[in-house]
């Protein structure tokens, strides 16, 4: 049956796919009615397929197609359903705080020692620093070779203006890490307040005899997988959420918005790449990750990120990934959360070649020298990104103001805002997945026999979809 559903996608794929570049290329002229339901037509057998196979992956893949035809076709139905991309999102927020809370708590109080804490703890931010620093200088070297802001001129009657943002000392962002109150943490969606909550329960649940703390602990651990299972819960909206949030990008951007910016938008595409092949194929070579194997595993929570543009969307279920990965729950719950404020990876290096960008389209001159110094402003800067609304605005225009430069570059940047924030937020998830097993790997907990099985882990969850 589903050979035969196979084959049939793959026609109808073909027919619509030759259909359009003959219509393009004026080689045979198609009616745009028989165009758009040509692609539907095929569409409609991706669904089908979809829905036959029931597995996750493939239905997030098919959904962001149809979204993104949606948004083509249908721009203004596609931004209309913004609302579903928002039911996603907030259904996700509801289940980040508890899971946190849970995981961090049993791996510190039921299952690891107070010592591997403060190992995970220095080990974890010597690794995210190391990494981000290649990303600036990646991001960099892209940014001087490339050249993407050359040639960019002040559109006419161009009046926008910047969204208001507050600037924050480095004391502030210090402060920021610390909870106030951890219910109005939660509501704001304060990761690292939670973790830094989560972190000191968990110690001073450890500190207390064995006998009063071991009916808590378990009632926690209970608590850890209601949240996964509730993750499951809500991974079944995945793909209309997915799918509304590709429309409503595809049918607020249009193509008009590419054609100025189209050669910043390749830079970081091509930077980010090289930075994947650089920077976390020698790591995964060094720490034994099995390359294959870790993109299979990740590929869900990056895509839902990729879509979303959240890299909180793909949170729990990252987590739950990289457990079946291999790597012990307490890494998990302790490494990922806080990646989430020191290693976005993918935000680092856009940050570094987005300022050398300003700086070449209002023709400002900066020197090898001016260029490290702005490195090392935003090594420093960067890690409190995810602790500030509008974060990564503000850290850039902090660093270009350093500089003495105009901010008009910023606001064309925001036109293509969405589609740069797709790619660099996958590439923070990405690195965050690594970072959980690298440090397993470095604390020697890594189970490598279930990291080898665990192709075959996600084909049972297919076969029992």
């Amino acid at each position: 049956m589903k050979k035969k559903i196979t084959i049939v996608n793959l026609a109808l794929i073909t027919i619509a796919a030759l259909a359009t570049v003959l219509n393009a290329y004026n080689i045979i002229t198609i009616s745009t009615d028989v165009l758009v339901g040509l692609r539907w037509t095929a569409l409609a057998g991706l669904i089908i397929f979809a829905i036959v196979k029931r597995n996750l992956t493939t239905s997030i893949l098919i959904s962001m197609l149809v979204g993104t035809e949606i948004g083509y076709d249908f721009p203004e139905l596609g931004t209309g359903l913004h609302f579903l991309r928002q039911i996603f999102l907030q259904m996700i927020k509801t289940v980040i705080a508890p899971l946190l809370f849970a995981t961090l708590v049993t791996g510190i109080a039921g299952h690891s020692d107070l010592k591997q804490v403060g190992r995970m703890g220095w080990k974890s931010l010597l690794y995210f620093e190391v990494v981000t620093t290649f990303a600036l200088v990646i991001g960099l070297f892209f940014a001087n070779w490339i050249r993407p802001g050359d040639g960019i001129d002040i559109p006419a009657n161009f009046s926008a203006t910047l969204p208001k943002v507050v600037e924050q000392t480095w004391q502030e962002i210090i402060l920021h890490s610390f909870p106030e109150n951890i219910a109005k943490s939660i509501y704001h969606g304060e990761v690292l307040q939670i973790v830094v909550f989560s972190v000191l329960f968990g110690i001073s649940l450890a500190l207390i005899p064995a006998a009063k703390k071991e009916k808590f602990v378990a009632g926690i651990e209970t608590l850890a997988e209601v949240m996964f299972k509730f993750t499951k819960i809500i991974m079944l909206f995945a793909p209309i959420g997915v799918g509304a949030a590709i429309a409503e990008t595809v049918g607020h951007m249009g193509i008009d918005v590419l054609k100025n910016l189209a050669l910043m938008l390749a830079t970081l595409y091509c930077a980010l790449a090289a930075f994947i092949l650089l920077v976390f194929v020698p790591i995964m070579l060094i720490a034994r990750i099995p390359i294959i194997k870790f993109v299979k595993n990740i590929f869900e929570p990056v895509s839902i990120a990729f879509a979303t543009t959240s890299s909180e969307s793909a949170l729990p279920k990252a987590m739950e990934k990289m457990e079946k990965f291999g790597v012990p729950r307490q890494i998990v719950s302790f490494v990922m959360p806080t990646g989430y404020s020191f290693n976005l990876d993918g935000s680092t290096l856009y940050l570094a070649l987005a300022t050398v960008f300003v700086a070449q389209a209002t023709g400002t001159e900066m020197s090898i020298g001016q260029q490290l110094s702005m490195v090392f402003l935003l090594m420093l800067t960067s890690k409190g990104v995810a602790g500030i609304p509008r974060a990564t605005l503000v850290i850039l225009l902090g660093a270009i103001a350093n500089f003495n430069m105009p901010e008009w570059p910023v606001l064309l940047l925001m036109g293509i805002d969405e589609l740069m924030d797709m790619a660099r937020t996958s590439v923070n998830v990405t690195g965050n997945c690594l970072a959980t097993a690298v440090i397993a790997r470095w604390e020697g907990e890594l189970d490598d026999e279930k990291m080898r099985l665990s192709d075959q882990v996600l084909e049972q969850e297919v076969v029992s979809a």
